[in-house]
């Protein structure tokens, strides 16, 4: 039977419509989309300040350090009072910068002590159609429908001890939606049922690992990746201890790398076929702590700490920001300035300098370009390549230390008191 002329027209409606969504960038997690702090932008902005390329500026109530995320129209930060007695999300609108809702999630009886440098909001959230999903660590976690603004879900039990504050933040994976808790006195990955909120699996860190060391030593703040080998996809998360690899749809774990001794905070990276594991915090006696990256091969399985391992540097690693790989080599600024170059395949130094800043937001590539985020609101732009390349540096009101998004060839970056929407005016 032949297509009639509104089968035709419905048919074409429907494909344009799709190519249309498809085409759009969004920027759905912490560090993007793929989890790999990279963006898709063509052109986005080179040079900015406060009186030249912001498109719009908008207050957001609170204090948090949690990282924008945006899909379609919409942008979604969560936030908290500074004493932590209120947990909200804002939703801003992405053309606008008018806030369409600002929504309490959770109203604590009381809190932990926190760390001076963190926030009772430093979870980024993460989102997809129709539904973005907060975290606040020990003080619950949500689901919001996007469309109305409704609470689908909250959890409040999945409690620890964070002494310092939380930090990880939840990524999604097919239907989970996967947390991690990890305290002085828990630690565990859980993943939930994105639709309902209920647990599907629960693996508790190995207490092997933990049983023997100082609960100061057992906390930790990442947030994991997914990586594909051979095939199958592994979630790969970093606790205190060790970095482990388990299948996501069940937990269960593949294989190991073991390294102490405290607070990983900085996301794992994924490049041909490698993982590259931070290490939080080394305290070796008598010595200055520092931190170390790992090379792994990921396609082992049990503890591969002595076999999978195939290179590691431990000079100027940040702790807190992730570094991101281009074209096989790794950028990354430590928390007081120091800028290295690596490569990807030997660890080898390529070049290093020093910027007068410091650091904690992770570092971005796009439109073929690196920004690295100031904590005093200066933000620096440079060619990646063999040497040292300075493009531009960018200076704004505030603090810094969330991420931003770089999306649509726009920059979406938080201050301590302000969202910024940064773009090239007349385009």
């Amino acid at each position: 039977m032949k297509p009639t002329l509104l089968t035709k027209l419905i048919f074409t409606v429907f494909i344009t419509i799709n190519l249309s969504a498809h085409s759009q960038e969004n920027w759905t997690h912490l560090r993007g989309s793929q989890l790999d702090g990279h963006s898709l932008s063509k052109n986005a902005p080179v040079n900015w300040s406060e009186t030249s390329n912001v498109l719009w500026k908008t207050a957001i109530r609170g204090v948090a350090w949690s990282s924008p995320v945006v899909l379609g129209d919409q942008i979604w930060t969560s936030s908290a009072t500074q004493n932590g007695d209120e947990l909200f999300v804002v939703c801003t609108d992405f053309n606008s910068g008018k806030i369409l809702k600002e929504l309490i999630l959770f109203n604590p009886d009381s809190v932990q002590h926190i760390h001076p440098t963190n926030s009772y909001a430093t979870s980024t959230p993460c989102i997809e159609d129709g539904f973005v999903y907060v975290h606040f660590g020990t003080y619950g976690s949500a689901c919001v429908d996007t469309r109305n603004f409704e609470i689908v879900w909250t959890r409040t039990d999945l409690n620890c001890e964070h002494m310092q504050g939380a930090a990880s933040s939840p990524i999604l994976y097919k239907n989970l939606l996967i947390l991690h808790i990890e305290g002085t006195d828990v630690q565990y990955l859980i993943a939930l049922d994105k639709h309902t909120g209920k647990t599907v699996w629960k693996t508790e860190r190995p207490l092997e690992f933990y049983k023997n060391v100082e609960p100061v030593y057992r906390k930790a703040y990442c947030t994991p990746i997914v990586v594909e080998v051979n095939g199958k996809d592994q979630l790969v998360s970093n606790g205190a201890q060790l970095c482990i690899a388990y299948e996501p749809e069940t937990g269960k774990e593949i294989w190991q790398v073991f390294y102490g001794d405290d607070s990983t905070v900085a996301m794992n990276l994924s490049y041909n076929g490698m993982v590259y594991v931070n290490s939080g915090w080394m305290f070796p006696e008598g010595g200055t702590f520092y931190v170390r990256m790992l090379a792994v091969d990921p396609t082992g399985t049990g503890d591969v700490t002595k076999t999978r391992v195939k290179w590691e540097v431990a000079e100027d690693v940040p702790q807190i920001s992730t570094p991101v790989i281009v074209d096989s080599l790794i950028y990354m600024v430590h928390e007081r300035g120091d800028l290295t170059c690596l490569s990807a395949k030997t660890g080898t130094v390529i070049w290093k300098t020093k910027l007068k800043d410091q650091f904690n937001a992770s570092v971005l590539y796009a439109s073929g370009n690196i920004y690295l985020f100031g904590l005093k609101g200066k933000t620096y732009v440079i060619k990646p390549g063999l040497t040292f390349q300075l493009v531009a540096e960018n200076q704004l009101e505030g603090q810094v230390k969330a991420t931003p998004a770089i999306v649509r060839d726009n920059i979406i970056l938080r201050t301590d008191k302000f969202l910024y929407r940064i773009g090239k005016k007349g385009e």
